[in-house]
């Protein structure tokens, strides 16, 4: 019942909209109770009287007329605005479940990714949210409408003849023990399909966006295989569903075919002993059909609502994931930071017992530029990702401007750091959308400069489109330098006072390579900068050097500095260049 609460507070804005879908199904479900009442009349008051054949044809064209009008005037525009609104409000409340949804996976952390399958997660917002559809069309309306239905015609069954009602209703406990048994498995083997479907699908986005390393290396045959046995363990799933559900409906479509039976047995019985009228029976045998038909789509609805309420269980459990990384009572908003960053004994692991930091202090001053140097798996990245609060630290804290950064404005926060990676991504969409992502309302003018300053504006103007030049999914039509200017264009677009580089320049070109450290020299003047650099030649100018080795900083100073003590900088960079060049800055 609690999922079904809280499925509710998204329905309850549209309770008017429900109403009155609702009142519309009435009358739409309603008329056809008028016929067997008319089929009696026409059998009993019509055919079977000794009145002359000229007012038998003129009662029934009157009676005939009549239906007509309420059957092909009255009940279309009934039956479309029925179908109308009930699609509209359930369409409106997927929208807003799906809206909640997003903004709810903004607010996790990286953390949570790092443990799901993008495709996991896609399945649940599209497919899931879209299977809890059924409990607004079904559960919020049909089900209401055909016990209303029911009730009406059970009501007129009884002013007719109790006895037989008695009769038609006999086999009705029967269907709520079916209910009982068939329902329960129902809601488990659901999740379980939909797991399956996710763990494909999951599968099938990694395997999509890693097309080219399966063609590398000819994987075509393997990965099939693979696939075939995701795609097997779906089916089994489903297999196994549907085996229960036919189950469960040639139980119920069996009791439902022993009530026709026992009604004609009593019916004729009563006619013989003419205590029913042969119209009273044939009125009783349609309003047979009447209710055994809803009850037919309540069973039916069974099915439906249960497989809804099992992918509302995974929608909300998706829902329920909570925020590693929040806002604390009382943060304060930064409105712009001094650039000051201060690591004080920072320890900090992704997994329990695995310390990926171990005790590091380190002190940046407002406008300085530290490059962190180290062999992989040092800690470099999982350092600088701190500072915007991808993660928490487990011990100590980390300061921007003299104050624990959990203490800042999430938001606030990051609107004061700039990132600029080795594998940026960007969206599908023109180079425009892009670069503005720094700022969603810049001016063009703000743009072109912004490119401009990043080296990208001569080759975007070159492009097919210029600035509205579609660029595809993560860019894939622009050069790895490409994207990465456009990148740091977005960062200069932000202007944000702190930037961090993680190695911003180690998979591209020479000449790619002289340009964006160009474009970086004037995006990082007047700002704090962290850079993670393997590339040692590239930070030979920072005003402090740290290298980090199994989580701690093992040696700090200036190029220079590091140099004269001949340790692991020195010997890093000895092995890069086997002689000390002129190095480059940027």
């Amino acid at each position: 019942m609690g999922t079904i609460r809280r499925y509710l507070r998204f329905i309850g804005p549209y309770r008017k909209q429900i109403a009155i879908t609702v009142g519309v199904g009435v009358l739409k479900f309603g008329i056809p109770l008028l016929l067997p009442l008319m089929l009696k009349y026409v059998v009993d008051d019509i055919l079977l009287t000794d009145l002359p054949n000229q007012e038998k044809l003129r009662n029934l064209t009157w009676i005939v007329a009549g239906a007509l009008f309420i059957f092909v005037v009255l009940r279309f525009p009934i039956e479309y605005y029925r179908q109308y609104f009930a699609q509209w409000t359930a369409s409106r409340v997927l929208f807003d479940i799906r809206n909640s949804l997003f903004e709810h996976l903004q607010k996790l952390s990286l953390r949570f990714y790092n443990n799901q399958k993008v495709g996991q997660i896609i399945s649940r917002v599209i497919h899931d949210v879209e299977q809890t559809k059924d409990f607004v069309v079904t559960g919020m309306m049909n089900i209401w409408l055909d016990l209303i239905t029911l009730s009406i015609a059970v009501g007129i069954m009884l002013w007719m003849d109790p006895w037989m009602t008695i009769v038609s209703l006999v086999v009705f406990p029967f269907y709520g023990l079916a209910v009982k048994y068939f329902y329960q498995g129902l809601r488990r083997l659901t999740r379980e399909r939909s797991q399956a479907l996710a763990e494909m699908q999951g599968h099938l986005h990694e395997r999509i966006q890693g097309v080219s390393v399966i063609r590398a290396f000819h994987l075509e045959d393997y990965e099939t295989v693979q696939f075939n046995r995701r795609n097997r363990h779906f089916l089994e799933k489903a297999l196994t569903h549907s085996r229960w559900n036919a189950r469960t409906f040639a139980v119920v479509n069996t009791i439902t075919d022993i009530a026709p039976i026992l009604v004609i047995a009593f019916a004729g019985l009563q006619v013989i002993q003419d205590q029913l009228t042969i119209g009273g029976m044939t009125a009783f045998y349609g309003y047979l059909q009447l209710i055994y038909s809803p009850v037919r789509r309540l069973v039916n609805a069974s099915t439906t609502l249960t497989q809804s309420l099992a992918s509302m269980d995974r929608v909300f459990e998706l829902m329920d994931e909570s925020y590693d990384i929040q806002d604390r009572p009382g943060a304060q908003f930064l409105s712009r930071a001094n650039g000051e960053i201060a690591f004080k004994n920072v320890h900090f692991s992704y997994e329990a017992g695995e310390e990926v930091l171990k005790g590091i202090d380190l002190h940046v001053d407002p406008g300085q530029t530290v490059a962190l140097v180290g062999m992989s798996g040092g800690g470099k990245s999982s350092l600088i990702s701190l500072v915007p609060r991808f993660y928490d630290v487990k011990q100590g804290c980390v300061e921007v401007d003299r104050v624990d950064v959990r203490k800042w404005k999430l938001k606030s926060l990051r609107g004061q750091i700039g990132m600029v990676l080795q594998d940026n991504i960007l969206f599908s969409g023109s180079v425009l959308e892009n670069i503005r992502l720094g700022k969603p309302d810049a001016s063009m003018e703000e743009v072109i400069a912004a490119a401009k300053a990043a080296n990208a504006h001569k080759f975007i103007s070159e492009l097919s489109k210029g600035y509205e030049t579609e660029i595809g999914e993560r860019g894939v039509k622009l050069s790895g330098g490409q994207k990465q200017r456009i990148a740091i264009a977005r960062v200069f677009l932000k202007n944000p006072a702190i930037l961090i580089l993680d190695e911003a320049t180690s998979a591209l070109d020479l000449k790619s390579e002289r340009l964006i450290q160009e474009s970086l020299n004037r995006l990082a003047r007047d700002r704090t900068t962290l850079i993670v650099a393997h590339r040692l030649s590239t930070i030979t100018h920072a005003d402090k050097i740290c290298v980090v080795e199994d989580g701690r900083v093992t040696e700090s100073g200036t190029h220079y500095e590091l140099m004269d003590q001949n340790g692991k900088y020195a010997h890093l960079f000895k092995v890069q260049y086997l002689e000390t060049p002129d190095v480059p800055t940027f």
